[in-house]
Formats: C-alpha cells, sequence, structure tokens
C-alpha cells in the first residue's frame, strides 16, 4: 500500500500511478492526497509561495513551531558540500547543496543548523529522527527509498551519468577489464552508491576496502594503499582537475551505469515524513527551473578549485 498524507489546501488533478515518472498526486474523495511512486521516491510537490502551510503536519510542522530546520551533511564532496578554512561557524560549510539548504530553511521562515557528520551517520541520524533533512549529494538507491522518504532529483550530470574506477596513472595501462582487478585492493566510500555498484559487478581483488569519506578513496588511490577506486565520474573529473599533481586517471570503457531512477542527487528525511518532502520539492522545482542550482554548482566547482579540494 502506497503511503500518503491529506494537503486540504493544495488543488491537483487526477493522475493514476501507471508506471514510473508519472507524478505521484491524486485526489481522493475530495482531498490532496500525496503518496510515493512505485520506485518509493516523492514526485509530488507543495506550494511553498507562503511558507509552511497552516495545515502543515508532521515534521514539518515540527520544524515550524521550533523555528529551525536541522540538515545533516558530510561536508567533503565538493562542489555539493565543503568546508572553507578561512571561514568559521556555519558559514564555513559551502556547497551548491548548502545553498539548496539555506533556500529550504528561507522558504520555510525558519533559521537553518548544518550539522556535519560521516557519510553512513548522515543517513542513520536521518533515519532516527535526530536531525531534519539530509543533503549531501545522495544518490537514489533501493535500500535507501526503504529507509527514508527521498525527493525528486535535483541535479543531473549533462551528459551520461555513470560510475567508473579511478587509478594511478602508472597503473592505469594494465586496466582494460575487471577481470584485470585480480589482485589488487579495491576501494569505496562506505555506504556509497559506489560501494554498492562495486559489490556487485567487481567480482575477483585481493581486498575490498571501504572508507568513510570520498576524500579518503582519493587520498587512499595517491598513497598506493589501495589500486583502484569505485568513483562518481563527474566527481573524480572535478578533483583531478582541482588537483592536477595527484597522479590519478579514469579509466576508459569501464562504466557502471544506472537504471533512471538512480539518477539524480536527492534531499532525505524520516520515513513516512512525505508532506515535509513535498515541501523540499517545491523548493527543488524553483532553483532547477530558475536554473539556480545548476548556477550554484557552475560556482562552488570554481569556488572549491580555489581551495584546492
Amino acid at each position: 500500500m502506497k503511503r500518503m498524507i491529506r494537503c486540504e489546501a493544495v488543488m491537483v488533478l487526477l493522475v493514476l500511478l501507471a508506471s514510473p515518472g508519472c507524478p505521484v498526486y491524486a485526489e481522493e474523495n475530495g482531498d490532496s492526497v500525496y503518496t510515493e511512486n512505485e520506485w518509493n521516491y516523492v514526485e509530488a510537490s507543495l506550494d511553498i509561495s507562503d511558507g509552511i502551510p497552516e495545515d502543515a503536519s508532521g515534521r514539518l510542522l515540527a520544524i515550524r513551531e521550533a523555528g529551525k530546520l536541522t540538515v545533516a551533511t558530510e561536508p567533503y564532496y565538493a562542489p555539493q558540500e565543503f568546508i572553507d578554512p578561512d571561514l568559521s561557524g556555519q558559514e564555513k560549510y559551502q556547497g551548491a547543496d548548502m545553498e539548496l539548504a539555506r533556500r529550504i530553511a528561507e522558504r520555510m521562515g525558519v533559521e537553518l543548523e548544518i550539522v556535519p557528520l560521516e557519510f553512513t551517520e548522515v543517513l542513520a541520524s536521518v533515519e532516527d529522527g535526530l536531525y531534519d533533512l539530509a543533503i549531501s549529494g545522495l544518490a537514489y538507491t533501493p535500500g535507501r527509498a526503504g529507509k527514508l522518504e527521498l525527493s525528486k532529483g535535483y541535479y543531473f550530470v549533462d551528459g551520461e551519468e555513470a560510475n567508473g574506477l579511478l587509478v594511478r596513472k602508472e597503473t592505469l595501462p594494465a586496466v582494460r577489464s575487471l577481470e584485470d582487478l585480480k589482485g589488487w585492493n579495491i576501494v569505496a566510500q562506505k555506504g556509497s552508491l559506489q560501494e554498492s555498484l562495486g559489490a556487485e559487478n567487481i567480482l575477483v581483488y585481493h581486498e575490498f576496502r571501504r572508507v568513510p569519506s570520498i576524500g579518503e578513496v582519493y587520498d587512499s588511490l595517491e598513497s598506493g594503499s589501495s589500486d583502484a577506486g569505485i568513483v562518481d565520474i563527474e566527481n573524480a573529473e572535478i578533483y583531478i582537475r582541482n588537483n592536477p599533481d595527484c597522479d590519478l586517471a579514469v579509466v576508459p570503457g569501464i562504466r557502471f551505469s544506472m537504471d533512471e531512477q538512480f539518477k539524480g542527487d536527492r534531499v532525505a528525511a524520516k520515513k513516512d515524513e512525505i508532506m515535509l518532502i513535498c515541501f523540499v520539492n517545491g523548493v527543488i522545482d524553483e532553483v532547477v527551473e530558475s536554473g539556480e542550482y545548476r548556477e550554484w554548482f557552475e560556482k562552488y566547482t570554481a569556488y572549491a578549485a580555489d581551495l584546492g579540494l
């Protein structure tokens, strides 16, 4: 059975949920009903023009009453989220996702508190209800959708969105297929989509290491303690551009492709907090349709490059 929440103040049309990608709002007995789609993420949006609605319930109501939105993030994934060491307090958290967090709080009419955590703790803390939202370059996975409410996607890679292998340039000629990884030490970020893709696709290796952050994946490769890393291709290419002396290279011709529902970065909330995610989707609509998120991404790509991230 689909989870749902009634929002009588929002007028919507009846839409049958015939297939993935359809809008996920419907009308039941004259009341607006919001649901998850077949992939268990939310596509419907609340009208955010007047802030949190008067008939808000659940976590969205609690945010309004507290006057504060708490957002968990792992601030080591430039340009989406990173730390500027020259700044202090909440201002030190920079990146396109941090701009999104600030816009959500602004539209809610509340203060924002950004909470830095390790990546696996980001998801667990929101699942347990410790914080309101997770905004941390999150990809869709069925496991996450089963434990958290996920928003619609707000950032999509230009062209093909893919993951692959990162190695030291000196070893690049030795890798032409996944079978060539026999005897190699593989590394991926713990709890990431890349970890899952590696576990599903790489069957021969010496050791599969899992580290807390993407920065440690890059450090492990540069130091030689790992031989190949499973990475988001776009993020790895940005890192290489920003760190031209890193001596790393993406392996050509090896890609872990994804189904359509896996694409796009998403915001997460505690399971069943669909009204909160509907509000978030309203903000996502605003920043995607205006092109602001894309502008933020480009701005903070340059910002991170200046910091050598």
